[in-house]
């Protein structure tokens, strides 16, 4: 039985190597993140295929960032798709831009706030204010949702504090970065194990490559699933 607070995130080459892994993992998955590294190795297909054909959720993570008109016509072609979840910078015009977009249709926007990958350091050499990095990430939530979003994606380490913002009721937290026990961060810095990332207030969980690295994607993804409170 699959648990859709679990995203799997395929981080593959292309989607041929998606379709694979989405075969291997049959029924435990129900929800797939199809990024932007996948969008020039056929991610748009992949994603109608594993939609309409086997019935899977789609989290489309394009991160857009644009004017305002431009987002909200690129947000309007690809909600014709059917899918589920699509990401945008967290900047209020573009949250409001996309949320245009998406009029009239299922797709959810969630608005990115501070990418997992980055600490204070990485702030700092991008000339962002100074501040404590949850206080940052708090504070760009809030300004998403009460501009629209339906969610919001941060850390595990923020999902607490932003549940408890007023503007978060009913809406989403996404949180990858997320690592079971023993896993390697690789890439993320600011990371909680599955159990962890639920308890304090994500609705949904994002893990890709101790998945879809492991000996036996399934076993592991099953492991992943029966953590969860």
């Amino acid at each position: 039985m699959s648990d859709d607070r679990l995203i799997v995130a395929l981080d593959v080459p292309n989607a041929l190597a998606g379709l694979a892994l989405a075969e291997k993992l049959g029924d435990a998955v129900s929800f797939y993140k199809i990024g932007l590294g996948m969008l020039t190795g056929g991610g748009l297909g992949l994603a109608n295929e594993l939609k309409q054909e086997h019935g899977k959720r789609i989290f489309l993570d394009m991160k857009l960032f644009d004017i305002g008109a431009t987002v909200e016509n690129a947000v309007r072609g690809l909600a014709q798709f059917d899918l589920d979840f699509l990401t945008v910078h967290g900047d209020p015009n573009v949250v409001r831009a996309a949320k245009e977009g998406a009029s009239g249709k299922d797709l959810k926007i969630l608005a990115v706030t501070i990418l997992t990958s980055l600490d204070r350091n990485d702030l700092d050499a991008n000339l962002i204010k100074p501040g404590e990095m949850q206080d940052l990430v708090t504070e760009r939530a809030g300004l998403a949702l009460a501009a629209g979003a339906d969610g919001v994606i941060a850390s595990p380490q923020e999902a607490g504090r932003i549940r408890a913002l007023p503007e978060a009721k009913g809406r989403l937290i996404v949180t990858p970065g997320v690592r079971p026990t023993g896993s390697d961060a690789g890439d993320q810095k600011r990371i909680a194990t599955p159990a962890k990332a639920i308890t304090d207030g994500a609705d949904h969980i994002v893990i890709g490559r101790p998945i879809w690295q492991a000996a036996d994607p399934q076993q592991t993804t099953r492991a992943i699933l029966a953590s969860l409170p």
